[in-house]
């Protein structure tokens, strides 16, 4: 408020140096003036360099806040979330729209702050040295207010067009990038780069119309200022020639529309920057605002340990909630035994152990663990009791340490060579330039499949879960590497909870008790030499599988 009042203060100075000082020949007074404009103008550089050393402060701050509530609520949403929103989308809203937020709130709301006081004082002074011409300058407002109506409902739409097309970008990118190798092997390069075209083609068309709105609204802002001189001009030059106003007055009042104007000016060029922080914001919001959790009861407590079993109890789920994957499955996994889960693709599989990890809500029947049922348990403290490995392993761009302690500091050294030496992979990693220390490449692209498992698996003993889930960890590797798994798991599974999804039975034969799902729903349960005389549909998977074996 003070460094944007100094502005306006200077032509009233000025007017008093003319009517009062330099008309009467005061020359003492006018020094003194002259002396009040210099450290006027050396005090508004001081404010100014404050204002914006505090504001870039303020900005950078509140990016910084609202870039950490955005990680936070990704964290926190539920894997359904994920399934219908493209990560391209995401990047956008935590990079470029945060992005165009701090334009704003580091630089461009010092400028709309600082403008809109300015032209607050300017008023303020236009009234106190003439009153008339104030109110003739003034009477054009309205006209700017109507065309700066029109402008922002028209630029708004656009920048909201924009901000969409980018979020096409980025989504086509991550999967086009994500995709290469497939893109290439189907020679589908040119039909893609085809596809980027339009997307890109549609992105700049939406900002070429943003442009024309701006190049048809600076021109009506100019002329509505040039009018409003003109009649000052000519309001002013009659009272000269009559003597009801001095030529000091009209000075004043030329630097006052001067100033008047070029805030608005410069506030008209700022919207190019708050329409889009106002688009990017609406963006942002609606993810902050995003509630697809999945929710603990309010009165959820840790757990400890775990000492007694898991029951699934006619557990009915649907990931769209209209068509069931799971009907009514019911059945117990003691402490310590390995539960085999079989099945034909799509049969459910996976979706139990989803349910169990607490990634997705089950809709009827429940889940106990210990005899409590997992929506009373924190689950933060469920899934330090689980690990799992799944069959399409994730790795990230760090060593392999990294990847296997995942950043756990209480993870030592020690154990992490001790869990990869148990699991076969201590011999491979030691054989690589930099051992545990050797950088994965994005996705582990530097690995083999086979190693990459081996990793995973070594990630997942290293925290000696009470409860090792393995998701067809064995489907992606060839038979040498999945017997050295077989054999380390086999020590490593004696006196753990295990839970085995497996494609191949031949890995399964010895598990404590074997369940067959098909189409969502318990067939079969019972022990590998059980359910083969049993003769039903687990006896038909077992001959299809061994029949298959003994033509290849």
């Amino acid at each position: 408020m003070l460094a944007s009042a100094m502005g306006p203060l200077r032509p009233y100075l000025m007017r008093l140096a003319i009517d009062d000082k330099i008309a009467h020949k005061d020359w003492h007074g006018l020094l003194f003036i002259i002396g009040c404009i210099i450290g006027l103008m050396l005090l508004q550089g001081v404010f100014n360099y404050a204002l914006s050393i505090l504001m870039q402060w303020i900005g950078q701050s509140a990016i910084l806040d609202l870039r950490i509530k955005l990680y936070e609520r990704l964290q926190v949403l539920s894997l359904r979330f994920y399934d219908t929103t493209p990560i391209g989308r995401l990047v956008t809203r935590v990079t470029s729209d945060v992005e165009v937020l701090n334009e704003v709130l580091s630089s461009g709301i010092v400028m709309i702050i600082t403008d809109v006081f300015v032209i607050l004082w300017i008023v303020f002074f236009m009234f106190a040295t003439n009153w008339q011409l104030a109110l003739l300058t003034i009477g054009i407002v309205p006209l700017l207010l109507i065309a700066t109506n029109i402008f922002r409902k028209a630029v708004r739409k656009q920048y909201r067009e924009i901000r969409k097309q980018i979020a096409r970008l980025n989504t086509f990118l991550n999967e086009y990038l994500s995709g290469i190798n497939i893109i290439q092997l189907f020679s589908q390069e040119q039909q893609q780069f085809q596809q980027f075209h339009d997307i890109n083609t549609a992105h700049t068309k939406a900002h070429i119309r943003s442009v024309f709105y701006y190049a048809s609204f600076f021109p009506v802002v100019e002329m509505l200022s040039t009018i409003a001189v003109c009649l000052a001009l000519w309001y002013a030059s009659e009272n000269i020639l009559q003597g009801t106003m001095s030529i000091g007055v009209l000075i004043a009042f030329s630097q006052y529309m001067e100033q008047f104007f070029r805030p608005v000016r410069d506030l008209s060029e700022k919207y190019n920057t708050l329409q889009s922080a106002m688009v990017s914001s609406e963006r942002i919001f609606v993810l902050l605002d995003e509630d697809s959790f999945v929710r603990d009861n309010p009165n959820a407590q840790p757990i400890e340990t775990f000492d007694h079993a898991i029951e699934f109890r006619n557990v009915e789920f649907a990931y769209d909630g209209v068509n069931p994957v799971l009907k009514g499955v019911s059945f117990t996994v003691e402490k310590g035994q390995t539960v085999a889960i079989v099945g034909a693709t799509g049969a459910g599989k996976s979706s139990l152990m989803n349910l169990l990890s607490r990634f997705y809500e089950f809709q009827g029947g429940d889940i106990l663990v210990d005899g409590k049922s997992i929506r009373d348990i924190q689950q933060y403290s469920l899934r330090k009791h689980i690990a799992i490995v799944l069959q399409d392993v994730f790795l990230f761009s760090r060593s392999i340490k990294d990847n296997i302690s995942l950043g756990d500091e209480t993870i030592t050294d020690e154990q992490i060579r001790l869990a990869a030496h148990a699991v076969g992979a201590g011999e491979f990693i030691e054989r690589l330039p930099d051992a545990y220390n050797t950088q994965v490449m994005e996705r582990g692209a530097s690995l083999s499949v086979g190693q990459k498992q081996l990793i995973s698996f070594a990630r997942a003993l290293v925290r000696n879960p009470d409860i090792l889930i393995l998701d067809e960890a064995t489907a992606n590797v060839d038979t040498a590497t999945e017997q050295l798994i077989e054999q380390a798991v086999a020590k490593l599974l004696h006196g753990r909870t295990s839970i085995v999804i497996a494609h191949r039975l031949s890995t399964i034969q010895h598990a404590d008790k074997i369940i067959v799902l098909h189409h969502g729903a318990l067939r079969e349960m019972g022990t590998h030499q059980e359910l083969l005389e049993k003769n039903g549909l687990y006896a038909k998977l077992y001959r299809l599988q061994y029949k298959e074996q003994l033509l290849a």
